[in-house]
């Protein structure tokens, strides 16, 4: 089994060669990538683990990788490396023969988080890697005609509180030159476009500046406003929306940190309805959503207790605190994978440690663009 010190010194400094071999000892998942095949017009030098190879030499040859920290080059290294390490999950062939990966990109960082948290990664720094890997392609079109109606302003300004717009233009130029594919030059013109737009904006490396919290969230949630001029602010509830994996320590963390608060809990509402983990989860949010209504509605505070693992499951939450014009803190708590098992062995629960591993697929640490504010903890109470 890999740990972390293991992992960083797959990390080659600048001018040194990659020990492919013992990356794909490392991540085993890999492996697959050799047998899994890619779309020969947009990937005509072959398979996935081809093409990772391709990607990793060319990032190493990339001169900003020689003036980055060790630690930025540890993250965007593991990131190229891990970056469509789930195409072999979600290949398809459609009907006329052409084969792709959809939802490669946040399928892989979900992957690429399982194997980091197991290997002991620190948390800030393997959410970078996730994070980058979740975003990797969005430089390539983000000049392009707009996939998803966001113009580039918003598109760069967004990437810069998720990632680090140099690492990221760094990946996607390695991820374009490491592959055989029409057009090499029209997608750097749009990385090196995304760059600039970062440097006017003042994000190249940072997050843009908003002129609130308040502003940040109602922009990035879609209101269309501008950066430098701050959103009116309705006073709402003061909302802690807890999310992290069974066992992780949630319930410790908020008697210790918000033993007055009303807690809403999707835990609470199953055991006074008499009902087992899973069976009938539609009463059981029923109920935890009234709760959080009424709360909502006379401007109290509370705690959200619940795992709120997935995007679309935590922004259901989110999304009826901010209706009510609640300010939202998002804590993310985690533990390591032995501490976690023992846990909830250990627990009055019927949620079996298989179905809790079964969950990590589903495992979406939370982004700053979705709250007021942001907390990635580890607990090793």
């Amino acid at each position: 089994m890999w740990n972390w010190k293991n992992l960083q010194a797959l990390v080659p400094p600048p001018g040194a060669e990659v020990d492919f071999t013992a990356c794909l000892d490392a991540f085993p998942s890999l492996k697959l990538a050799k047998t899994t095949p890619q779309d020969p017009v947009y990937h005509a030098e072959g398979d996935v683990w081809t093409h990772t190879q391709m990607v990793v030499r060319a990032l190493l040859e990339d001169a900003h990788y020689m003036q980055i920290t060790a630690q930025e080059r540890e993250t965007v290294f593991f990131a190229a490396l891990l970056h469509d390490v789930a195409k072999c999950s979600t290949t398809v062939v459609g009907d006329d023969g052409r084969i792709a990966q959809p939802g490669h990109s946040r399928r892989g960082a979900v992957d690429a988080r399982i194997a980091l948290w197991e290997a002991g990664a620190p948390v800030l720094q393997r959410e970078d890697i996730c994070r980058l890997i979740a975003v990797h392609q969005v430089p390539f079109f983000a000049f392009a005609e707009s996939r998803c109606g966001h113009s580039p302003e918003f598109i760069v300004r967004e990437l810069s509180w998720q990632v680090d717009v140099h690492l990221l233009c760094m990946l996607a130029r390695a991820d374009i030159v490491g592959r055989i594919c029409p057009d090499v030059e029209g997608v750097l013109v749009n990385i090196d476009l995304v760059r600039e737009m970062a440097e006017e904006e003042g994000c190249l490396r940072t997050p843009r500046a908003f002129a609130s919290a308040e502003t940040a969230v109602r922009y990035f949630h879609g209101a269309q406003l501008h950066p430098d001029y701050a959103l009116h602010e309705e006073w709402g509830s003061d909302v802690v929306l807890m999310c992290g994996l069974p066992a992780s320590g949630k319930n410790t963390w908020v008697a210790s940190h918000c033993a007055d608060w009303p807690v809403v809990s999707f835990d609470d509402a199953r055991a006074e309805l008499g009902l087992r983990h899973g069976q009938n989860d539609g009463a059981v949010a029923h109920r935890a959503i009234d709760k959080a209504k009424g709360l909502l509605r006379d401007k109290r505070r509370f705690v959200w207790n619940a795992t709120h693992l997935s995007r679309q499951m935590r922004g259901k939450s989110l999304d009826l605190c901010l209706d009510y014009g609640a300010t939202v803190r998002l804590v993310h708590l985690e533990a390591s994978k032995a501490e976690l098992l023992a846990r909830n062995s250990k627990r009055d629960t019927t949620l079996t440690n298989a179905a809790l591993l079964g969950m990590l697929h589903k495992w979406e640490v939370p982004l700053p663009t979705e709250a007021h504010a942001l907390e990635l903890l580890v607990n090793h109470n």
